[in-house]
Protein backbone atom coordinates (compact mmCIF):
# COMPACT_ATOMS: atom_id res chain seq x y z
CA UNK A 1 0.00 0.00 0.00
CA UNK A 2 1.26 3.61 -1.07
CA UNK A 3 2.70 5.27 2.10
CA UNK A 4 -0.18 8.11 3.14
CA UNK A 5 0.81 11.84 2.53
CA UNK A 6 1.35 13.61 5.67
CA UNK A 7 -1.48 16.14 7.04
CA UNK A 8 0.30 18.86 8.03
CA UNK A 9 -3.00 21.28 8.77
CA UNK A 10 -5.61 21.23 10.86
CA UNK A 11 -9.11 19.13 10.08
CA UNK A 12 -10.86 22.77 9.29
CA UNK A 13 -8.44 22.65 5.89
CA UNK A 14 -9.81 19.35 5.08
CA UNK A 15 -8.53 15.56 5.54
CA UNK A 16 -5.60 14.23 3.84
CA UNK A 17 -5.10 11.39 1.58
CA UNK A 18 -3.98 8.89 4.44
CA UNK A 19 -7.38 10.56 6.31
CA UNK A 20 -9.58 9.85 3.58
CA UNK A 21 -8.46 6.36 2.95
CA UNK A 22 -8.81 5.18 6.78
CA UNK A 23 -12.44 6.72 6.87
CA UNK A 24 -13.37 4.90 3.76
CA UNK A 25 -11.80 1.71 4.45
CA UNK A 26 -14.34 1.51 6.82
CA UNK A 27 -16.87 0.61 4.40
CA UNK A 28 -15.21 -0.02 1.54
CA UNK A 29 -11.77 -2.54 2.23
CA UNK A 30 -10.43 -2.55 -1.12
CA UNK A 31 -9.92 1.26 -1.73
CA UNK A 32 -6.52 2.30 -1.66
CA UNK A 33 -4.50 5.56 -2.24
CA UNK A 34 -3.62 4.61 -5.31
CA UNK A 35 -7.92 4.22 -6.33
CA UNK A 36 -8.31 7.65 -4.81
CA UNK A 37 -5.71 9.30 -6.94
CA UNK A 38 -6.96 7.37 -10.08
CA UNK A 39 -10.65 8.38 -8.95
CA UNK A 40 -8.89 12.49 -8.61
CA UNK A 41 -7.23 11.75 -12.24
CA UNK A 42 -10.36 11.06 -14.14
CA UNK A 43 -11.94 14.13 -13.02
CA UNK A 44 -14.69 12.70 -10.73
CA UNK A 45 -13.37 14.59 -7.56
CA UNK A 46 -11.30 17.42 -7.43
CA UNK A 47 -10.09 18.07 -3.82
CA UNK A 48 -7.76 21.73 -2.79
CA UNK A 49 -3.88 21.77 -2.43
CA UNK A 50 -1.89 23.27 0.23
CA UNK A 51 0.85 25.36 -0.63
CA UNK A 52 3.12 22.61 -0.14
CA UNK A 53 1.15 20.31 -2.65
CA UNK A 54 -0.85 18.17 -0.44
CA UNK A 55 -4.33 17.21 -1.21
CA UNK A 56 -7.01 18.51 0.84
CA UNK A 57 -10.71 16.67 0.74
CA UNK A 58 -13.58 18.47 2.20
CA UNK A 59 -15.96 16.55 3.65
CA UNK A 60 -18.16 17.05 0.03
CA UNK A 61 -15.11 15.75 -1.57
CA UNK A 62 -15.45 12.67 0.72
CA UNK A 63 -19.33 12.14 0.07
CA UNK A 64 -18.40 12.14 -3.61
CA UNK A 65 -15.72 9.46 -3.57
CA UNK A 66 -17.97 7.82 -1.28
CA UNK A 67 -21.10 7.72 -4.18
CA UNK A 68 -18.12 6.81 -7.01
CA UNK A 69 -17.19 3.65 -5.02
CA UNK A 70 -20.67 2.71 -3.84
CA UNK A 71 -21.99 3.18 -7.85
CA UNK A 72 -19.02 0.75 -8.94
CA UNK A 73 -19.50 -1.63 -6.33
CA UNK A 74 -23.14 -2.00 -5.80
CA UNK A 75 -24.34 -1.22 -9.57
CA UNK A 76 -21.38 -1.95 -11.53
CA UNK A 77 -21.36 1.49 -13.27
CA UNK A 78 -18.57 2.21 -15.18
CA UNK A 79 -16.71 5.27 -14.39
CA UNK A 80 -18.04 7.60 -17.36
CA UNK A 81 -21.58 6.58 -16.33
CA UNK A 82 -20.73 7.75 -12.58
CA UNK A 83 -19.19 10.77 -13.33
CA UNK A 84 -22.69 11.48 -16.17
CA UNK A 85 -24.38 10.90 -12.45
CA UNK A 86 -21.88 13.34 -10.94
CA UNK A 87 -22.77 16.20 -13.45
CA UNK A 88 -26.47 15.59 -13.04
CA UNK A 89 -25.77 16.27 -8.72
CA UNK A 90 -23.56 18.73 -9.46
CA UNK A 91 -26.89 20.71 -11.26
CA UNK A 92 -29.20 20.06 -8.32
CA UNK A 93 -30.94 16.22 -9.17
CA UNK A 94 -31.26 14.13 -5.98
CA UNK A 95 -29.38 10.93 -6.42
CA UNK A 96 -31.72 8.33 -7.02
CA UNK A 97 -31.14 4.49 -5.09
CA UNK A 98 -30.52 2.87 -8.46
CA UNK A 99 -30.12 4.30 -11.58
CA UNK A 100 -29.18 8.01 -12.58
CA UNK A 101 -29.83 10.80 -10.54
CA UNK A 102 -33.23 12.44 -11.37
CA UNK A 103 -35.27 15.99 -10.65
CA UNK A 104 -38.37 16.39 -7.98
CA UNK A 105 -40.95 15.72 -9.34
CA UNK A 106 -42.00 19.56 -7.89
CA UNK A 107 -40.57 22.12 -5.74
CA UNK A 108 -42.06 22.15 -2.16
CA UNK A 109 -44.84 24.45 -2.21
CA UNK A 110 -45.51 26.36 1.16
CA UNK A 111 -48.82 26.62 2.14
CA UNK A 112 -51.00 29.58 2.82
CA UNK A 113 -49.58 33.16 2.67
CA UNK A 114 -46.17 32.84 0.73
CA UNK A 115 -42.87 33.95 3.06
CA UNK A 116 -39.23 35.16 1.92
CA UNK A 117 -38.09 31.97 1.99
CA UNK A 118 -40.21 31.13 -0.82
CA UNK A 119 -38.10 32.96 -3.47
CA UNK A 120 -34.85 31.70 -2.00
CA UNK A 121 -32.19 30.76 -4.35
CA UNK A 122 -33.10 26.66 -4.08
CA UNK A 123 -35.52 26.59 -6.95
CA UNK A 124 -32.91 28.73 -9.30
CA UNK A 125 -29.48 26.66 -7.93
CA UNK A 126 -31.33 23.56 -10.21
CA UNK A 127 -30.44 22.99 -13.48
CA UNK A 128 -32.43 21.05 -15.90
CA UNK A 129 -31.98 19.63 -19.52
CA UNK A 130 -35.19 20.16 -21.54
CA UNK A 131 -35.53 16.00 -20.90
CA UNK A 132 -35.28 15.96 -17.17
CA UNK A 133 -37.78 18.91 -17.38
CA UNK A 134 -40.00 17.29 -19.65
CA UNK A 135 -39.83 14.32 -17.25
CA UNK A 136 -39.86 15.87 -14.18
CA UNK A 137 -42.98 18.07 -14.81
CA UNK A 138 -44.93 15.69 -17.01
CA UNK A 139 -45.41 17.33 -19.57
CA UNK A 140 -45.44 16.62 -23.40
CA UNK A 141 -42.76 18.15 -25.61
CA UNK A 142 -45.64 19.93 -27.60
CA UNK A 143 -47.05 21.89 -24.54
CA UNK A 144 -42.81 22.83 -23.21
CA UNK A 145 -42.66 24.39 -26.66
CA UNK A 146 -46.05 26.60 -26.28
CA UNK A 147 -44.22 27.98 -23.29
CA UNK A 148 -41.29 28.58 -24.57
CA UNK A 149 -42.74 30.10 -27.78
CA UNK A 150 -45.02 32.70 -25.56
CA UNK A 151 -41.99 33.35 -22.75
CA UNK A 152 -43.33 31.57 -20.21
CA UNK A 153 -40.69 29.20 -19.37
CA UNK A 154 -37.31 30.41 -20.33
CA UNK A 155 -33.86 28.64 -20.59
CA UNK A 156 -30.80 30.05 -19.34
CA UNK A 157 -28.37 28.75 -21.91
CA UNK A 158 -28.58 24.97 -21.95
CA UNK A 159 -30.29 24.79 -18.62
CA UNK A 160 -33.66 25.31 -16.71
CA UNK A 161 -34.35 26.17 -13.33
CA UNK A 162 -36.29 24.27 -10.93
CA UNK A 163 -39.16 27.29 -11.45
CA UNK A 164 -39.96 25.86 -14.69
CA UNK A 165 -41.13 22.61 -13.60
CA UNK A 166 -43.97 24.40 -10.99
CA UNK A 167 -44.78 26.57 -14.02
CA UNK A 168 -44.85 23.95 -16.37
CA UNK A 169 -47.39 21.20 -13.95
CA UNK A 170 -49.42 25.05 -13.55
CA UNK A 171 -49.80 25.50 -16.97
CA UNK A 172 -50.26 21.37 -17.75
CA UNK A 173 -53.44 21.77 -14.84
CA UNK A 174 -55.14 25.03 -16.52
CA UNK A 175 -55.02 22.96 -19.78
CA UNK A 176 -57.44 21.17 -18.17
CA UNK A 177 -59.56 24.20 -17.91
CA UNK A 178 -59.20 25.10 -21.42
CA UNK A 179 -56.34 27.85 -20.60
CA UNK A 180 -53.54 27.65 -23.15
CA UNK A 181 -50.56 28.83 -22.92
CA UNK A 182 -51.12 32.26 -24.78
CA UNK A 183 -53.94 32.85 -22.98
CA UNK A 184 -51.75 33.00 -19.64
CA UNK A 185 -48.83 35.65 -21.45
CA UNK A 186 -51.02 38.29 -19.31
CA UNK A 187 -49.46 36.25 -15.67
CA UNK A 188 -46.01 36.64 -17.36
CA UNK A 189 -46.63 40.18 -18.11
CA UNK A 190 -47.98 41.13 -14.10
CA UNK A 191 -44.89 38.76 -13.17
CA UNK A 192 -42.43 41.25 -15.21
CA UNK A 193 -43.99 44.54 -13.80
CA UNK A 194 -43.74 43.06 -10.08
CA UNK A 195 -40.29 42.25 -10.94
CA UNK A 196 -39.69 46.08 -11.97
CA UNK A 197 -41.36 47.26 -9.23
CA UNK A 198 -39.13 45.32 -6.66
CA UNK A 199 -35.86 46.05 -8.69
CA UNK A 200 -36.73 49.87 -8.48
CA UNK A 201 -36.50 49.34 -3.93
CA UNK A 202 -33.42 46.59 -3.86
CA UNK A 203 -31.78 46.98 -7.49
CA UNK A 204 -31.24 44.28 -10.12
CA UNK A 205 -28.86 42.25 -7.80
CA UNK A 206 -30.83 39.84 -5.15
CA UNK A 207 -31.13 40.44 -1.51
CA UNK A 208 -32.85 39.67 1.59
CA UNK A 209 -35.17 42.52 0.62
CA UNK A 210 -35.95 40.79 -2.51
CA UNK A 211 -37.43 37.85 -0.74
CA UNK A 212 -39.28 39.94 1.06
CA UNK A 213 -41.01 41.81 -0.96
CA UNK A 214 -41.71 39.45 -3.91
CA UNK A 215 -43.26 37.62 -1.04
CA UNK A 216 -45.62 40.56 -0.34
CA UNK A 217 -46.41 41.60 -4.06
CA UNK A 218 -47.63 37.80 -3.83
CA UNK A 219 -49.57 37.75 -1.16
CA UNK A 220 -50.85 41.42 -2.54
CA UNK A 221 -51.70 39.45 -5.73
CA UNK A 222 -53.69 36.90 -4.12
CA UNK A 223 -55.75 39.49 -2.07
CA UNK A 224 -56.36 41.29 -5.24
CA UNK A 225 -57.99 38.54 -7.12
CA UNK A 226 -59.68 36.74 -4.35
CA UNK A 227 -61.66 39.88 -3.55
CA UNK A 228 -62.85 40.22 -7.30
CA UNK A 229 -63.95 37.23 -7.40
CA UNK A 230 -67.93 36.31 -7.33
CA UNK A 231 -69.26 35.56 -3.61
Amino acid sequence: MARPEPSTEGPADGRGIGEVLQLLQAEFADVTISKIRFLEAEGLVTPARTASGYRKFSAADVERLRYVLTAQRDQYLPLKVIKEHLGAIDRGLRPAAAGPPVAPASLPQTPGQPVADDFGAASTELRLTREELRTAAGVSAELLGELESHGLVVASGNHYSGDAIVIAQVAAELAGYGLEPRHLRAFRTAADREVGLIEQVTGPRRTDQTAELAALTVRLHTALVRSRLPR
